[in-house]
This record gives structure tokens, sequence and C-alpha cells, in this order.
């Protein structure tokens, strides 16, 4: 492990994170480059199961070092968890399970100053994939989302009704493309603890099928205390994917929240990066309730 391994994101600038890679690895600019500019993100399109929104983003992020962890689950199990009006999206008949460690920097509301504070942090999610029931569009569904920031936690949950949880986080570059990955919930009641190791092959994925199934998802969904259920749109350009592997040592988060994993391998996929949009959450139609059968006359005892 090499000297930037203790360096954490809570004290380090993403810019010098870059030049010190530039100097130590010898990547080529093109790698190195910012962001591409958001009319270029925002025109390319194509690749998109529906068109943009007509209203304009209300926040951009950039996502970075990101491992995609797939797990297949039976339908049957995750469908109790779902909000109603969200029924469980399957590939070749089945439900994945993912976990995704990451971490994100660039973060900017459209036209609201920077947050100090709040503008690079780490974020581990527990995500489903889900269809609509009014217009059978597909999307993540979140189980929950831990970050390391507390504004940031209280921001998403207020604005966004995202299940965010504030907690411990670290992650430890061993070099270019290798992580450790630590975090802890803060004051859970049920533990949540996610500690793993992980690495890009330097591969692209050619799994296009399934993996565009999993990770070309265009919404998100949730639901607040009261069962009503939101749709959020993101935007992004298409997932640039590379083969990857990891170790994970505790793995909690889904106990936590009622599902069990299979005893089988994940399939795993890095990210170096990616630019995203994110559109404010709009309530979706209420759930549809049962009309209750006609009641039958009870008979009086003569």
């Amino acid at each position: 492990m090499n000297d930037f391994a203790n360096r954490d994101l809570t004290n380090f600038d993403p810019r010098e994170e870059r030049e010190w890679f530039h100097s130590h690895f010898a990547l080529a600019p093109s790698t190195l480059s910012g962001p591409e500019e958001p009319r270029e993100i925002l025109s390319a399109t194509s690749h998109r199961p529906w068109p943009l929104p007509n209203t304009h983003w209300i926040m951009t992020q950039r996502w970075n070092d990101l491992l995609f962890a797939h797990w297949p689950i039976p339908p049957a199990q995750i469908a109790p968890l779902l909000p109603a009006n969200l029924t469980v999206d399957t590939f070749d008949g089945t439900a994945w399970v993912g976990i995704v460690p990451f971490w994100m920097d660039q973060i900017r509301m459209h036209r609201w100053p920077e947050i100090p504070g709040a503008n690079r942090f780490p974020e581990l999610n527990l995500r489903t994939y889900v269809r609509e029931a009014h217009s059978n569009l597909g999307g993540v569904y979140f189980f929950s989302l831990d970050a390391a920031n507390p504004l940031a936690v209280a921001a998403a949950r207020a604005f966004f009704k995202l299940p965010y949880y504030w907690s411990k986080m670290r992650i430890e570059h061993c070099d270019n493309r290798e992580f450790l990955y630590s975090s802890q919930r803060r004051f859970a009641k049920v533990p949540a603890r996610f500690r793993a190791r992980y690495r890009s092959l330097g591969q692209a994925s050619d799994e296009q099928g399934l993996e565009q199934f999993l990770t070309e998802r265009y919404a998100l969904y949730t639901a607040d205390k009261g069962g009503a259920l939101f749709k959020g749109n993101i935007h992004h350009l298409p997932w640039p994917l590379e083969r990857a592997e990891a170790e994970f040592e505790v793995n909690e988060l889904p106990a936590a929240h009622g599902i069990t994993l299979p005893d089988t391998a994940p399939l795993l996929h890095y990210s170096r990066e990616l630019v995203v949009y994110i559109w404010a959450v709009e309530p979706l139609p209420l759930p549809k309730l049962k009309t209750a059968a006609a009641p039958v006359p009870v008979v009086k005892p003569t």
C-alpha cells in the first residue's frame, strides 16, 4: 500500500488526487480531464428509454471509483419489500439486488451557490430494480443510501424523500484502481457495516444485455412514510464499465433491510467516473385501493 492509502476524502481535494495519480501512474491527459460540458451531456439522449423532462435539472454530481456488485434474488423475496404500485423488474425472470460503493464530488445545485463542506463525500447504496404500475417505466428503488456527510443526508431525506443514513465512512486508495472501502452506520438499531476491497481489471465489460439492465437506469422511485410514491428523473451518458474483482469482509446491509443474499459470487463492474444530472422528485398517482366486497347481512337470532 502506497503513501496515498491513508488519505481520506474528508481532507483531500480531488484535483490534488488526479495530479497525484498523474505523477505516480502517468495517466493519459484524457483520463484526467474534467467532465464534459453540461450541454454536451444533456444533448446526448439517443441511449435513453424516454425523453428528458421538460423542466430543468436541479442538481449535478460526479460519481467516482464506483463498484457495482449484484446478486440474483428470487422476485418473491423482493416484492413484499416494495411500496404499493411498484413491481419487481426482472431479467430472464430473476430480480437483482445491488450494493454500490463510490465517492462523489462536483456537487452543485442549479443556480445555487456551493454548500461548504457538502461538495465531496463517500456514498454507499443498497438497491433493486422496479417498474411503476401506471407507466410501466423502469427505475431504481433504494432500500438505503449511506453517506458520510450529515448535511447531505438531511437534505436528501427532506427534498428527495430518500432513505439516507449518516455513516462513518472511509476510502483508501491502494493504487490507481484498487480501493479499500468501509462504512458503519451511526446510531443504527440494526448493525449495518460494510467493508470491502475492490479493483478494476482494466478490461472493458462486454456483457451488454444484463449489464445494461443493471446500470442504465434513468429514474429512481421512492415513497414517504405515508406511502405516497415519488419519481425522480436522472440523466447521464452510458456507463463506461470495466470488469472488476472484490472481496467482501463485512456486508450487513442486505440483512439490515430484510434481504438474504444467495451464497454465490456477485456480478462485478467498476466505473472510473460519471457525471449525473438529477431532477426534483414528483408525486405519482396514489395506489389503487381494492374495493371491498358488499357486506353480508347478519341473520338475527330468533
